[in-house]
């Protein structure tokens, strides 16, 4: 198992105390509110809801989409669709598409941001998180397109993995999935801060969705998670409000890391920042309740979520002056 965010269970062991501050994931920290289900809704196995794809569709923009459990489980499913190939990952970023795509007889190679376009033309697959996680770098709209062409003429595919691409679409490709070979990847549990639904979407041709569905099988989705996340796909007044807030919650946190001598990277979900130090800050947090994303290797440096209020606010702040005048 790799290494993720979260585990607050393993940190409250390790040091002994509950009242933690999570800032390891990079979720909206004030998610949408899930609403009352139907009565029926944990005794009925799940249908398909084409009300749920209209939905997602509208609100990704893209003309054909898939639900999944989670965009995980597309990540998984998605290297056993293809014959062994030559595949390009995007490095540093998301450990979980270099892992997957290293089995079923795949020859994968870690490429680092500023070489992909120089590689495109030895891969069959590329795969890009737009923006990066954990860095927030991005890729071109334009670019992407024209790298997916490329891989299209002789059967490719570009995977582009677009999980924190809600707070900006400007990068998004979603609505040009139907293009051959074309990948996206959405999730619901970043921006919507729903990440305990494992709900997520892939837009793509039918050449590519029919045998993804067909391979992930019946009963995929959960009826309960498709409930949650047809409502909050359907919400427009809360995703408006959460992209101001989110923006301005980003903002701050870009500022407050800035006083502290720190330039940091990312989006509105998120900071990151190349950290000499990794370990020894990961561990300060730690000893005051704050859970940071130590990385400790690739993408050597931190990563902070959000705090959810005033007070966690303060109480990263107090961190970051103790950080600073130790």
């Amino acid at each position: 198992m790799l290494e993720h965010g979260g585990k607050l269970r393993e940190a409250a062991q390790r040091y002994g105390r509950k009242d933690w501050l999570d800032l390891s994931t990079g979720l909206n920290p004030n998610g949408y509110p899930a609403p009352a289900l139907s009565a029926d809704a944990w005794h009925r196995l799940p249908e398909h809801d084409p009300e749920l794809l209209e939905a997602a569709q509208r609100y990704y923009g893209a003309p054909r989409m898939l639900a999944v459990a989670g965009t995980q489980a597309a990540i998984q499913a998605l290297p056993r669709l293809r014959h062994p190939s030559r595949v390009l990952v995007a490095s540093p970023s998301y450990a979980e598409h270099l892992h997957h795509w290293s089995q079923h007889g795949h020859r994968t190679r870690a490429v680092p941001y500023p070489e992909l376009g120089a590689a495109v033309a030895a891969a069959d697959v590329l795969v890009v998180c737009n923006p990066n996680n954990p860095t927030g770098a991005c890729v071109p709209r334009a670019q992407l397109l024209e790298w997916a062409a490329a891989l299209a003429v002789r059967g490719g595919w570009l995977v582009v993995d677009e999980a924190f691409a809600d707070t900006d679409g400007a990068y998004s490709v979603a609505d040009a999935a139907q293009a051959p070979g074309l990948v996206v990847l959405r999730s619901v549990g970043k921006f919507f801060g729903l990440a305990g639904v494992r709900l997520g979407f892939v837009a793509a041709c039918d050449e590519i969705l029919a045998p993804l569905a067909g391979l992930l099988g019946p009963w995929a989705v959960s009826g309960p998670a498709q409930q949650v996340a047809r409502a909050a796909l359907e919400d427009s007044a809360w995703q408006q409000a959460a992209q101001a807030a989110l923006q301005a919650g980003g903002d701050r946190l870009r500022a407050l890391l800035a006083r502290h001598g720190i330039a940091s990277h990312g989006t509105a979900l998120f900071q990151w920042w190349p950290e000499t130090q990794a370990e020894a800050f990961h561990e300060h947090m730690a000893r005051r309740g704050i859970w940071v994303r130590l990385f400790p290797s690739a993408a050597r440096g931190i990563r902070l979520g959000l705090p959810p209020d005033e007070a966690g606010w303060q109480r990263l702040e107090q961190a970051l002056n103790e950080w600073t005048n130790r």
